[in-house]
């Protein structure tokens, strides 16, 4: 189940709960959140960056080695409509 961030929409008149950003967990099918679960006052779903993994290495994922591994096959272009398989 995906965690929605939820705000209230008068921060000034909401509890401390509401006021900053807080996540809430419910199915995607589920209606969204209309009310604080604390203090009762109507809240608004944040929108909020996703997790992006930039470790990775590129030239690691489709490394030869990495590729064998995973039961890929890489092919390489020699030109002229050829290829040839390198894993």
């Amino acid at each position: 189940m995906p965690i929605y961030e939820y705000q209230a929409e008068e921060a000034a008149k909401s509890c401390a709960h509401c006021a900053q950003p807080f996540e809430f967990l419910h199915g995607m099918h589920d209606p969204p959140l209309a009310a604080c679960p604390k203090c009762g006052r109507p809240v608004a779903r944040v929108v909020s960056t996703c997790r992006v993994d930039t470790r990775a290495n590129p030239k690691r994922q489709l490394g030869d080695k990495n590729l064998k591994r995973l039961g890929f096959t890489k092919l390489v272009n020699e030109g002229e409509g050829k290829f040839r398989k390198t894993v």
